[in-house]
């Protein structure tokens, strides 16, 4: 039997520990008192502390309430066979709150002579969003009937709107006047491409180079309006590439969801905050597909929030938390985003709500999730 150097060992377990740390899942070695003996990097950050504190302590010590946990392990070094647990929730001392993982925990052959087992966490949120996400790119599909449907509605009233504006531009003679006709006509021609946009066939989007800035500057002068008392702050990423929009599309999206946060704030004491950020993001799942860059557009406030009893509904046609309302806006935001490839996405309690435009800047430059991951 050859022997194998000490420094070529030594450099082959160096190796392996390097392979370890850059794995997503989390890694621990417990022998049967459940004391912990190894632990990667993932495992580090998932339990908030660090591997010479978790090193030689107990699952107990480093958990709260690690009784499932406990269970798993005993029964895979009893019966020598792995165990899995789907949607565990775990608590680590390290942090200050809930993750929800999927366990497997499988018996290991080692030093420990034959009593210690290897537990692996990987983070089950990733498919709960998933399925989310495609929930709703779903459901925009299952609103895009109706929804023409009641394009047609609006298309007529539309040229009646223009048309009194036109007259009554005509009669003003203060030009500072005439500005807000001539914004009157602008966006109802804007509206009209949009309604033939929705009626049109294929609904594919006229795409341009677009800064997306330049939408977020334009749609916060038409809500401004109706925010009385209310802050728009804007915490804008400049870095920002370009996108491949259609601009109509696009701005009646933005549009609806923040003229959403600013009726929901609106008679607030205190005044209401809206927030509107931009962030680059790399390597975001949408549903089933990965991109490597996406445009994050986030509207954040400090309104009541969506009631609970509307939250999964919230973007089917008709659904509102307002009796004036019509549950239109953020269907036709979801079905118009969908058209380019992203989705909205949202997460609201009391005095915080975000909703979340996720735009690829390509589209074609996906992968499929599952088979990447």
């Amino acid at each position: 039997m050859v022997a194998v150097p000490r420094i070529r060992m030594e450099q082959t377990m160096t190796d392996l520990q390097r392979i370890l740390d850059h794995l997503n899942t989390s890694l621990l070695l417990v022998d049967r008192r459940h004391v912990i003996h190894y632990v990667n990097a993932a495992a580090e950050t998932l339990l908030g502390i660090s591997r010479n504190q978790i090193l030689g302590r107990t699952l107990s010590e480093l958990i709260r309430d690690a009784s499932d946990l406990a269970i798993l392990v005993d029964r895979a070094t009893e019966a020598w066979k792995p165990y899995a647990r789907r949607e565990m929730n775990l608590r680590s001392c390290g942090t200050s709150g809930d993750v929800v993982v999927d366990c497997t925990v499988t018996p290991f052959e080692d030093q420990f002579e034959n009593s210690s087992v290897l537990v692996e966490f990987s983070d089950a949120r990733q498919h709960q969003r998933i399925s989310r996400e495609t929930a709703l790119i779903n459901r925009a599909g299952g609103s895009r009937l109706m929804i023409r449907q009641l394009a047609h509605e609006i298309k007529n009233p539309l040229g009646g709107l223009r048309g009194a504006a036109q007259l009554l531009e005509r009669q003003l003679s203060d030009a500072s006047m005439r500005e807000y006709t001539s914004i009157i006509i602008s966006e109802a021609d804007r509206l009209k491409a949009l309604v033939d946009s929705l009626l049109g066939p294929g609904h594919l989007p006229k795409k341009e180079l677009i800064n997306i800035h330049e939408i977020l500057q334009h749609v916060r002068q038409l809500i401004l309006v109706d925010a009385d008392g209310i802050t728009l702050d804007r915490d804008y990423d400049p870095s920002l590439p370009a996108l491949e929009l259609d601009r109509n599309q696009i701005i009646q999206a933005i549009l609806n969801i923040a003229r959403n946060a600013v009726q929901a704030m609106q008679g607030m004491q205190p005044a209401g905050k809206l927030m509107i950020r931009t962030r680059a993001l790399t390597a975001v799942s949408i549903g089933p597909r990965r991109h490597r860059l996406v445009a994050s557009i986030q509207f954040e406030d400090n309104g009541p929030g969506v009631p609970e009893h509307l939250q999964e509904t919230l973007f089917y046609p008709f659904v509102t938390g307002r009796a004036e309302g019509t549950g239109l806006g953020l269907a036709i935001a979801q079905d118009l985003v969908s058209r380019h490839g992203g989705l909205i996405e949202f997460e609201s309690r009391p005095g915080r709500t975000v909703f979340t435009l996720l735009l690829p800047f390509n589209s074609n430059d996906a992968a499929d999730v599952h088979k990447t991951a």
